[in-house]
């Protein structure tokens, strides 16, 4: 039997019965059980950077794991301080640190408890937003019906729309004194890849100046090139205090980075936080490849092939519009056909994705080549041609 025949049998429902089951991938193209290929337009939900099976990762994973597997918090090793220090070099700040953990809301429940260790009590973040599903990473996420299943929830979080630095404003003015944090993402991934308006970043920037609280930028879906720059608030010019990463970084390990500096930096202390796992070796040996690769010209031909993307997207039928930046787009249809397309697309060779009824989210490996660009393009077209012909509205 087949892993599809198993899954219900063998796991918990809160993911339901996948569509197909994936066997192996290479580069940007994924081959299934049935022995069908697909060009991979979603990686994992922008984990796979470097696509499947990249050489790097592989030889970076086998000879880490081949000498040290595991040490947990209690020990140093190499792997975490290089990575360490890798991306307190991107900052550029010498007060940084990191904190490494397994996932992105787990990234996210450290900067929530950075927020914490202020004093302040109030925690601002936007309406549909999304910072994970752990208890703390839900409390800032701006979804109703992901959060009301599991209220009580942390409190002192309260909700600004997302783009309106005249309504944050007002709402930071109401306590500023006991204002702790502003958690954004540059780009809402899972609300349909909506990026933040232009000067947004620098004014909540200038917000948090006035009144010394920590801009907290969540760049797990955004971060590691996926949107031109390294990270995606590098388009606004602007620095955060701190800085959630996970996703990419570990080209498919699971890995998580809290990035603090100034004082944020400072405020965890021996016993205050901790996970088992953060800073595995083996999983920091991979992100160490990956940052090998993902170089200054690497992602300047990110920033080349998303707008090749972009461009050719723009002119399939169906399609109204195309959001995003680099490889990280939203493409806005015509019709709320969007989960319609994904099914499709199976059929057509392609995975994708629909973060919402009339939006398809392409976040594909970094390495995807023009000419897999344009095939995936022409798989697209075919499958909203395939689901618009379905649809009986």
């Amino acid at each position: 039997m087949s892993a599809l025949d198993n899954w219900g049998d063998a796991l918990m429902n809160n993911y339901g019965t996948p569509p197909i089951e994936l066997a192996s991938g290479r580069g940007a193209v994924v081959t299934d059980a049935a022995g069908r290929s697909h060009i991979d337009m979603l990686a994992g939900i922008a984990v796979n950077a470097l696509g499947h099976a990249h050489p790097a990762v592989i030889d970076a994973v086998t000879r880490q794991i081949s000498s040290l597997g595991h040490v947990s918090n209690l020990f140093a090793s190499q792997p975490v301080v290089e990575l360490g220090q890798r991306l307190k070099a991107k900052l550029d700040d010498d007060s940084a640190r990191v904190f490494f953990c397994n996932s992105g809301g787990e990234a996210n429940e450290a900067a929530f408890k950075l927020a914490r260790l202020t004093g302040r009590r109030r925690v601002l973040a936007a309406h549909n937003g999304f910072h994970g599903r752990t208890m703390g990473s839900l409390a800032l996420t701006g979804q109703p019906a992901k959060r009301a299943p599991f209220e009580p929830l942390p409190a002192g979080v309260e909700f600004y729309p997302y783009g309106d630095i005249d309504y944050l404003r007002t709402l930071v003015e109401m306590d500023p004194a006991n204002t702790a944090a502003i958690f954004l993402e540059p780009v809402q991934g899972e609300t349909g890849v909506i990026p933040a308006p232009e000067g947004f970043l620098e004014g909540v920037r200038e917000l948090c100046d006035d009144h010394g609280i920590l801009m907290v930028t969540d760049e797990v879906q955004t971060g590691v090139g996926r949107t031109g720059t390294f990270f995606a608030f590098e388009h606004a010019c602007v620095v955060p205090d701190v800085i959630t990463m996970a996703k990419g970084l570990g080209g498919g390990l699971p890995i998580g980075a809290t990035i603090a500096r100034g004082r944020a930096a400072a405020l965890f202390q021996p016993g205050s936080h901790g996970t088992t796992f953060g800073g595995n070796p083996v999983a920091c040996a991979a992100a160490l490849a990956v940052l090998d690769v993902v170089d200054d010209a690497f992602i300047a031909d990110v920033a080349r092939k998303g707008a090749l993307l972009r461009e050719l997207v723009s002119d399939v039928d169906g399609v109204e519009s195309v959001r995003g930046r680099g490889l990280m787009l939203g493409v806005v249809l015509e019709r709320e056909i969007a989960k319609e397309t994904v099914a499709a697309g199976f059929e057509h060779g392609v995975i994708l994705n629909a973060p919402s009824s009339s939006v398809l989210r392409l976040t594909p490996p970094l390495v995807i080549t023009d000419d897999e660009i344009r095939e995936a393009t022409s798989r697209i077209a075919a499958s909203i041609a395939a689901a618009t012909e379905g649809d009986t509205h």
